[in-house]
């Protein structure tokens, strides 16, 4: 049954990455987009200022993947894999708690699980370090930044197993509701109090105080090329969020009705099994 239920969850994880894809690639590729243009224009302003400044001036190479392969077959290949992984990892998870959980219907599991994947491995992470289009962020932070992510990720995914050995504990004495209130609580002061330690984006690029690029001016401090657009990075943060949700909704939906066919099917052998 295990291994139905994995594969089941394989499933549901590829067909919510692609539904992710094909939204991100109708709403948020055009947004990368203007973010990649938005970077080649600033780097002929650069390239110019060092020009006129008699700097050397820095060539790129040709591209291995055309811009057309990177933004349709790459992305859509990456974000089914990515669901495919995440699939797995909420069917061995969905397993390990099934008979654990009191009563609780295999679709309603399936909903709190995806809910807990979904904050645990993306929004609580993304409210410190929200996602940047590709071309947007300081080149030399971007070891830092993916170290800060996934701790944050590791974090997130340790405080909500606390917060729930603490809620399960305190729930013979407060009854399930309070302990469920306290057993949050928790785990929203954890995130808060860490997301207050580490240092934030801005802190990580020195001088320049933003990972978003600033208007580029010359040696008389004109402005010669703007600042990365904000309706540009806030349009795009939105619907990096709602990729996610549709994902993880996809994953609940797909799989809570496939994960209580398997177990309704294995019930008399089990029952069986038991006798």
């Amino acid at each position: 049954m295990e291994r139905t239920l994995i594969l089941r969850g394989l499933l549901a994880g590829a067909l919510g990455g692609l539904l992710a894809f094909v939204f991100a690639r109708v709403f948020a590729e055009p947004l990368v987009q203007s973010a990649i243009d938005y970077e080649a224009g600033r780097d002929e302003a650069q390239a110019a200022l060092d020009k006129a400044a008699g700097l050397p001036v820095e060539t790129e190479g040709p591209e291995v993947f055309s811009r057309a392969v990177q933004g349709n077959l790459g992305i859509g290949v990456g974000m089914v894999l990515f669901g495919v992984a995440m699939g797995a990892l909420f069917a061995v998870v969905y397993t390990v708690l099934l008979g654990r959980t009191g009563r609780i219907r295999a679709r309603a599991l399936a909903t709190l699980i995806a809910g807990a994947g979904f904050l645990t491995l993306y929004l609580v992470p993304f409210l410190k370090y929200p996602a940047n289009p590709p071309a947007v962020g300081h080149p030399g932070t971007i070891g830092a930044r993916t170290g800060l992510y996934l701790l944050m990720v590791a974090a997130s995914v340790l405080f909500l197993v606390a917060a729930l050995l603490v809620g399960r504990r305190l729930a013979p004495r407060l009854g399930t509701w309070n302990a469920t209130l306290v057993a949050g609580a928790a785990f929203v002061v954890l995130s808060a109090i860490l997301m207050a330690v580490l240092p934030s984006l801005g802190e990580l690029s020195g001088a320049a105080g933003s990972e978003t690029p600033l208007p580029l001016r010359d040696p008389a401090g004109r402005i010669v090329y703007p600042g990365f657009p904000a309706d540009t990075l806030a349009e795009f943060r939105l619907y990096s969020v709602l990729a996610q949700v549709i994902l993880w909704t996809t994953i609940a939906l797909v799989f809570g009705p496939l994960a209580e066919r398997v177990l309704r099917r294995d019930a008399p052998v089990r029952a069986v099994a038991e006798a």
